[in-house]
């Protein structure tokens, strides 16, 4: 039977109630959700188990990405690998109206002796709005912070006094190695992209007791200390490199053996994507649309498109300056 043919594909996004996040990600996704409660994240593109995305609209609307790469993994991310049969970046926007845990992530090794289809998790944020009087990221370790002092501050309750940490500017890149104890501050919206992995230690959930359940969070301090990298300072923003791309300002925030995230920034069309290779576009910045095919494909702030590996380069067409984030799969 022949496959039905991919193109620029659109998924649900999948909306998380937590204790630490605020109301801003419905209208940044120019979505609805049933209730009222603080909603932190809005997971775009997903293959954790029990979190698929599904396909939005056209002829495979319903279809999960799982779905998708059992049929015919190469034709979804080309020659990149899939391990396990998964899509290997979980994609997601966080809003945080208070301070997230103080927390770390196993790297490849140790997720995996908690058992099959456990991955590491290293991840990358961007800054897409912050609170300049409040705002705070908390990355890797403050100068000369060791082991014992970490340990005397987590009983102390003054962790957070031991973590590098910065006010940052919209549009820094921070990247968050496997192992990087960090934390995200009050009133930050971010893009994240990371491993497919929602493995989490919390080591400090600054003192506060869950509203609903009048309890503190659970801590996780003997896992997340043998997880943390005590050799890792601090992590600053990344200083990317930037160059003009035909119609685009063309920047490289991260390349590692995980993922590359790239942002390309123009008021005249420009080319989204690669030939025979999956990407997935991540409208931070204006409107417009992506073509491809002879079709034309809304773009807005807040739209995720995955360009699957047998669908290529596409063309965005600005209507007003448009801002992309572009992640890839390294071969």
């Amino acid at each position: 039977m022949a496959r039905p043919p991919l193109y620029p594909l659109r998924f649900d996004p999948i909306f998380t109630t937590n204790l630490w996040g605020g109301r801003r990600l419905p209208a940044y996704l120019n979505r609805a959700v049933g209730h009222d409660d603080p909603v932190g994240e809005a997971w775009v593109l997903s293959d954790v188990d029990g979190s698929p995305s599904r396909v939005t609209d056209g002829a495979l609307a319903g279809r999960t990405l799982r779905e998708l790469l059992a049929d015919a993994p190469e034709r979804v991310v080309g020659a990149a690998k899939a391990p396990q049969g998964r899509f290997p970046l979980l994609l997601k926007f966080l809003d945080a109206r208070q301070e997230l845990s103080v927390q770390v992530h196993p790297n490849d090794q140790q997720a995996a002796l908690l058992g099959p289809g456990k991955f590491g998790k290293t991840e990358a944020w961007v800054v897409l709005d912050r609170d300049p009087a409040t705002s705070r990221l908390y990355a890797g370790f403050a100068e000369g912070v060791c082991a014992s002092a970490f340990r005397t501050a987590l009983a102390a309750k003054t962790t957070p006094a031991t973590l590098h940490s910065f006010t940052p500017e919209v549009g820094d890149c921070v990247f968050l190695e496997a192992g990087t104890v960090h934390a995200i501050g009050a009133d930050l919206l971010l893009f994240e992209v990371q491993q497919t992995s929602d493995i989490t230690y919390r080591l400090y959930d600054w003192d506060r007791v869950d509203a609903k359940t009048k309890q503190p969070r659970q801590l996780h301090i003997d896992e997340g200390l043998g997880c943390a990298d005590f050799g890792r300072g601090p992590c600053h923003p990344v200083r990317p490199s930037a160059a003009v791309d035909g119609a685009a300002r063309h920047e490289t925030l991260v390349s590692c053996e995980y993922f590359t995230l790239e942002r390309r920034t123009g008021a005249a069309p420009f080319r989204a994507g690669a030939a025979d290779a999956c990407r997935a576009v991540v409208c931070v910045g204006g409107s417009g649309a992506l073509e491809w095919g002879g079709n034309s494909y809304p773009l807005r702030t807040g739209d995720v498109y995955l360009l699957p590996a047998e669908v290529g380069a596409a063309t965005a067409v600005p209507a007003t300056e448009l801002t992309l984030l572009e992640c890839g799969l390294p071969a």
